[in-house]
C-alpha cells in the first residue's frame, strides 16, 4: 500500500502548502491544485491497476500505543478509491478559477487545506480495517467538510447549513457507534474479521443501526435534512465532491456492514429497498419545486442515492431468494450507478456552480438564455441533464439498465421478493420520468428563452481550468455511455468482495445489450447532427429576416411572459402535494386598475417539517436546560473529569 499512502501524502502536503502560503494567493491556489491534483493522479492510476488484480493489500501502524490503525485494500476499496480520487482531481483542478477572489485569500488557502483533508479522509474511511481506524477517519472526514460547508460563514444561512449537518453527522455517527459497540461486546475485538460470528439478533440490531448512521451521510429519506442545506452553502467544487462522493461513502459503510455480517435475511433487502424508493421519487419530486439551482441538484442526489439503494435492495433481495442472477445484476448496477452519479452530478454542480459565478445568483427564475453566451457549460449540463435523466447514449442509462434487469429477474419469484421486485421496476420508471420533468424545466428555465433578469444578461464563461474539468466529464458521461462494459467490470468486481459465494455470473448478454442501446442512440444523435450541419451550409449564405415574435395580442411582450419554473412544475407538484405540501403566497387581484402584485411559492420538506417539530425543538430544548453545565469555570470542570473516572472505575 505504499503507492497509497505516498498519495495521499501527496494530497495532504498541497492542503498543507495552500495554508503556508496563503498571503500568495495566486501561488497558494495554484501549488495546491497541482499537489492534490497529482497525488489523485497517483492513488487513481494505483486504485486502477489493484483493482485489475487480485491481491488483498493491508499495513497497520500502532496508534497511542494502545490500538493499531489498520488498512486494507480489497476490490470493493479500490472501486471507491477509484470513485474518489477521480472526482477530487477534477474538483482540484476547477477549483483554481472558481476560487480567484483575491479579496478571499486566507479563506481560500484554508478551504484548499480543508478539501485536502476532506479527500484523504474519505480514501481513508474505505481503507480502515478495524472499528479505530474507521471512525477516526470518519469523524475527520465530518469535521473537514463541515469546515467547508461554513465557507460563507458570515451569511446566517450558511451557519444553519452548517449546524444542521453536524448535527446530523453525530447522531449518523452516534448510530454507527452503537453499532460497532454492540460488535465489539460480542467479539471482544476492534477488528472486523469476526462480526459474522455474533448472534443473528444481534445482526439485525447492528444494521438496522448501522444503516440510519450511513444512512444519514448518504441522504437516505428522512435522515437527509443537512443535505439540501449543506450542498448549496459549500463552494461548489466542494459540492460536486460532496454530492458525488462523500454521501457515497454512506453507500460504502452499507455494503461493507452487509459483507461482514454475512448474514442474508430478506428483512435487510426489504429494508434497503423501501428507503430507496421513498429516497428516489421524494427527493425528485422535492427537486421539482425547488428555485435555487444549487438545491434543485442537492435534492436530485437524494434521489440518485435511492436508485442506488433499489439496487442494493434488489441484491440482497435476490441473495435471500438465492437468485445469483437477479443478486449480482443489483449490486453491480447499484455500484455501476455511484460511478457514473458521481461523473454526471458532478458535472451539473460544476455547470451551476460557473452559473452562480458569473451571474452571482442561484435562482432559478432570474436566469434565462444563457445557452447564447456561455455554450460550453450550457451543452455540458445538458449532456449531465440527459444523463441523469436515464437516456442513452449516456452513462446513466448504462446503469440504471442493469438495475432494471435485475428488477425484472425478482419479477419471477414468488410472495414478498415479486411484490418488492415489482415496486422497484415501478418506481425506477416513476423517477425517470420525473427525473425527466425535473431538468428539461432546468434547461429550460436556466439555459434557452432570454434572460429574465440583469444577473443573466451578456455572462461570458471565463476560467480555463473550471471548462476543462466540465469538458472532461461531459466526455466521461458519453464515453461510459457507449462503452458501459468497460466500466461495469469494474463495478462487477467488487461485487466479488462482499463474499457471496457465487462463482463467475454470466452477464456478458446484457452488458451487449446496454451497448448495442446506447450505440443505436449515438447513431440517432450523429444522424441528427449531421442533419444540422448540412442545413447549416445550405442556409449559410441565405439572407435572413428578424421580425418581432407573435406577443399573443400585447404589443410589447417582456421576459416576464415566459414561462416560470413554478408554473411549470404546478400540476405535478399538486400531484404529490400530500408528500410535498405548498405553500403559496399570491394577494387576489382586485379593482379595475389593480396595484402590483406578487406570486411566492415554496414546497415543503415533510421530513424537515416534522422533524424539526418531533426532535430537532425538543433536543435544543434539553440543550438549553444544560447551559449552566458550561460555565467556564476550570476547576469545576477538572471536577468533572475526576468525577468521570470515579464512575468508570466502578464498571472497570
Amino acid at each position: 500500500m505504499s503507492h497509497f499512502f505516498a498519495a495521499i501524502s501527496l494530497i495532504l502536503a498541497g492542503g498543507l502548502l495552500s495554508l503556508v502560503l496563503a498571503r500568495h494567493h495566486v501561488f497558494s491556489r495554484a501549488v495546491s491544485a497541482i499537489l492534490i491534483s497529482a497525488g489523485c493522479v497517483w492513488g487513481l492510476v494505483d486504485a486502477v491497476a489493484k483493482l485489475s488484480g487480485s491481491v488483498i493489500h493491508s499495513a497497520s501502524f500502532p496508534y497511542l500505543n494502545l490500538f493499531f490503525l489498520a488498512f486494507e485494500m480489497d476490490k470493493l476499496s479500490v472501486f471507491f478509491l477509484v470513485v474518489i480520487f477521480l472526482i477530487c482531481l477534477l474538483a482540484a483542478v476547477y477549483s483554481f478559477h472558481y476560487m480567484d477572489d483575491p479579496n478571499s485569500s486566507v479563506k481560500t488557502a484554508v478551504t484548499g487545506f480543508f478539501f485536502s483533508l476532506l479527500v484523504v479522509s474519505m480514501a481513508l474511511v474505505v481503507t480502515a480495517d478495524n472499528m479505530i481506524t474507521f471512525l477516526l477517519a470518519w469523524e475527520i472526514m465530518s469535521l473537514s467538510s463541515f469546515f467547508l460547508v461554513i465557507y460563507n460563514y458570515h451569511s446566517a444561512e450558511n451557519r444553519k447549513a452548517g449546524f444542521l449537518y453536524f448535527v446530523f453527522s453525530h447522531v449518523g455517527a452516534m448510530c454507527i457507534f452503537a453499532g460497532f459497540g454492540i460488535m465489539y461486546g460480542y467479539t471482544g475485538s476492534f477488528g472486523f474479521a469476526n462480526m459474522a460470528l455474533i448472534p443473528e439478533t444481534a445482526k439485525i440490531i447492528v444494521f438496522i443501526f448501522c444503516f440510519i448512521g450511513f444512512g444519514s451521510k448518504a441522504g437516505v429519506f428522512p435522515f437527509h435534512v443537512w443535505l439540501p442545506h449543506a450542498h448549496p452553502a459549500a463552494p461548489s467544487h466542494i459540492s460536486a465532491v460532496m454530492s458525488g462522493v462523500m454521501i457515497k461513502i454512506g453507500i460504502y459503510g452499507i455494503l461493507r456492514i452487509y459483507a461482514l455480517l454475512n448474514f442474508h435475511t430478506p428483512v435487510f433487502g426489504n429494508l434497503v429497498l423501501a428507503a430507496g424508493v421513498i429516497s428516489g421519487i421524494l427527493g425528485v419530486v422535492y427537486a421539482l419545486g425547488q428555485q435555487d439551482i444549487k438545491r434543485l441538484l442537492a435534492y436530485s442526489s437524494i434521489e440518485n442515492i435511492g436508485i442506488v439503494l433499489i439496487g442494493i435492495g434488489i441484491g440482497m433481495i435476490g441473495v435471500s431468494a438465492g437468485n445469483p442472477l437477479m443478486a449480482v445484476l443489483g449490486f453491480s448496477g447499484g455500484l455501476f450507478h455511484v460511478l457514473n452519479h458521481a461523473v454526471f452530478k458532478s458535472l451539473l454542480f460544476m455547470g451551476a456552480g460557473m452559473v452562480v459565478h458569473k451571474t452571482g445568483t442561484r435562482s432559478i427564475d432570474a436566469l434565462g438564455g444563457l445557452l447564447k453566451s456561455m455554450k460550453i457549460t450550457g451543452t455540458a449540463f445538458i449532456i449531465g441533464s440527459l444523463a441523469i435523466c436515464g437516456l442513452p447514449p449516456f452513462n446513466g442509462f448504462a446503469s440504471e439498465f442493469f438495475i432494471f434487469m435485475g428488477g425484472f429477474k425478482g419479477i419471477a419469484l414468488d410472495n414478498v421478493p415479486f411484490v418488492m421486485s415489482s415496486i422497484a421496476v415501478i418506481s425506477l420508471a416513476v423517477i425517470g420520468g420525473l427525473a425527466l420533468a425535473c431538468f428539461t424545466r432546468v434547461i429550460g428555465i436556466v439555459f434557452q428563452g432570454e434572460p429574465r433578469s440583469k444577473a443573466a444578461e451578456n455572462k461570458k464563461e471565463t476560467g480555463s481550468s473550471m471548462l476543462f474539468s466540465m469538458g472532461t466529464l461531459a466526455v466521461a458521461c458519453v464515453v461510459i455511455g457507449i462503452f458501459p462494459g468497460i466500466f461495469f467490470k469494474m463495478a462487477l468486481s467488487a461485487v466479488s468482495a462482499l463474499n457471496l459465494g457465487y462463482a463467475r455470473i454470466p452477464l456478458a448478454p446484457f452488458e451487449h445489450i446496454a451497448g448495442n442501446i446506447s450505440f443505436a442512440a449515438l447513431l440517432f444523435l450523429v444522424v441528427v447532427l449531421v442533419v444540422t450541419g448540412i442545413r447549416s451550409v445550405f442556409y449559410a449564405k441565405k439572407p435572413l429576416s428578424r421580425s418581432g415574435t407573435w406577443g399573443c395580442g400585447f404589443t410589447q411582450p417582456t421576459v416576464k411572459m415566459q414561462y416560470t419554473g413554478s408554473s411549470y412544475a404546478f400540476d405535478i407538484i399538486g400531484f404529490f402535494r400530500a408528500a410535498a405540501p405548498l405553500e403559496e403566497d399570491h394577494p387576489p387581484v382586485t379593482g379595475r386598475f389593480p396595484a402590483a402584485t406578487h406570486y411566492k411559492s415554496r414546497v415543503y420538506d415533510i421530513a424537515e417539517r416534522y422533524m424539526n417539530m418531533v426532535a430537532v425543538r425538543p433536543v435544543m430544548y434539553l440543550f438549553d436546560k444544560l447551559r449552566w453545565i458550561q460555565h467556564g469555570d476550570i476547576h469545576l470542570y477538572i471536577g468533572y473529569i475526576l468525577l468521570a473516572i470515579i464512575l468508570l472505575l466502578f464498571f472497570i
